[in-house]
C-alpha cells in the first residue's frame, strides 16, 4: 500500500484527526512506496497509530475507498504533483481531493479574494486584470463563493485559461447553490480542490481552514473589495504569514467595501493602481 492510500484510508478512521494523521505521515518514508504492514508497523509509530494502520490495512475500507477513487482523484503529501509551496504552510493538508485538471498545481498561481456582495466596482475590475494575468500565464485561484470568488472563476474561464477553485465541503457538494453551473464549468475546465473528503458538508468553521489553502497555493494574493474584519481578509493575513505577496485594490474612503483593502495597503501591501502592472514572483 503506498502513503497515499494509506493516508486516506486513515482519515477515514473515527477520531484519527488531522495531528494525528500528521504524526503517522512523519513516520513514512519521504518518497512513494508499496509499502506492507509490517514494513509500517516496523517504523516508530506514535502511541495508537499502530492500531489505525492495521484497521487501515483491513478490507473493512476496499468499498468506500473505490467509491472515492471512482469520484474523484486523491493525492497527498507524498506525491510529486503535490503544489510544492503547500508544503511551506502551517498546517498542509495532507490529503487533498481534487477534480479537474491537477497540472494547474504545478503552475504560478494568483488568489483573487474578496467580497461576498461586491460592487461593480469589483467586476470591472476583475475583468479587465483577469485577461492580462492569464496572458502572463498565472493561475487564478478563489474559494468559489458568491461574489468575488465566482467572478473571478468565471472572467478567469472567459479569458480561456484554467482556474482553481478551493471549498470548503467535499466535492459532491454544490455550494452556494447558485454557483453549480460555474462548478462543473471548473472541473471541466480547470480544478477543483477540497482537504474534506467527500459527503462532508459545508460548515462555517470549514471556510476559514479552506482559505489556508487558497492562501498557501499562490505566490500572489489581491484582495478587491472587503470589510473590515473580513474573510478576505483572514485570507490575506494567513498569505502574509506565509511570504507571499499582497495587492490590494484601492478604493473610495467613504465605501465600507473599501476598508479592507484600503487597511492592507497602510500596512504595506501593494496597490493595485495600474490593471497593466505584472506581479512579482516569489
Amino acid at each position: 500500500m503506498q502513503q497515499t492510500e494509506l493516508l486516506l484510508r486513515c482519515k477515514l478512521l473515527k477520531g484519527f484527526g488531522y495531528q494525528k494523521l500528521l504524526q503517522l505521515a512523519g513516520c513514512l518514508p519521504g518518497k512513494l512506496n508499496d509499502l506492507t504492514l509490517r514494513q509500517i508497523l516496523e517504523l516508530d509509530l506514535p502511541p495508537g497509530a499502530e492500531k489505525a494502520v492495521r484497521a487501515a490495512f483491513s478490507n473493512r475500507f476496499d468499498r468506500t475507498v473505490a467509491r472515492i477513487l471512482c469520484q474523484c482523484q486523491v493525492i497527498s503529501y507524498f506525491d510529486d504533483i503535490y503544489p510544492p509551496q503547500l508544503r511551506e504552510i502551517y498546517r498542509p493538508p495532507l490529503v487533498l481531493f481534487a477534480q479537474g485538471n491537477l497540472q494547474l498545481l504545478q503552475k504560478e498561481i494568483v488568489a483573487i479574494v474578496g467580497s461576498r456582495t461586491p460592487t461593480e466596482y469589483s467586476r470591472e475590475v476583475i475583468q479587465k486584470i483577469a485577461p492580462k494575468l492569464t496572458k502572463d500565464n498565472w493561475v487564478i485561484a478563489s474559494g468559489l463563493a458568491k461574489g468575488v470568488d465566482g467572478l473571478a472563476h468565471q472572467a478567469a474561464l472567459e479569458a480561456g485559461a484554467g482556474t482553481i477553485a478551493v471549498v470548503g465541503n467535499g466535492l459532491n457538494y454544490y455550494y452556494p447553490i447558485q454557483n453549480r453551473n460555474l462548478q462543473e464549468k471548473i472541473i471541466k475546465k480547470g480544478l477543483l480542490l477540497s482537504e474534506y473528503l467527500p459527503d462532508t458538508p459545508p460548515r462555517p468553521f470549514r471556510f476559514p481552514e479552506r482559505n489556508r489553502i487558497i492562501a498557501g497555493l499562490s505566490q500572489n494574493l489581491i484582495v478587491t473589495e472587503a470589510k473590515k474584519h473580513s474573510g478576505s481578509l483572514i485570507t490575506a493575513n494567513l498569505a502574509l504569514d506565509d511570504n507571499r505577496n499582497i495587492y490590494a485594490v484601492p478604493g473610495p474612503i467613504s465605501s465600507p467595501l473599501s476598508v479592507g483593502p484600503n487597511e492592507l495597503i497602510a500596512a504595506g501591501a501593494t496597490p493595485i493602481v495600474d490593471l497593466e502592472m505584472p506581479l512579482r514572483n516569489i
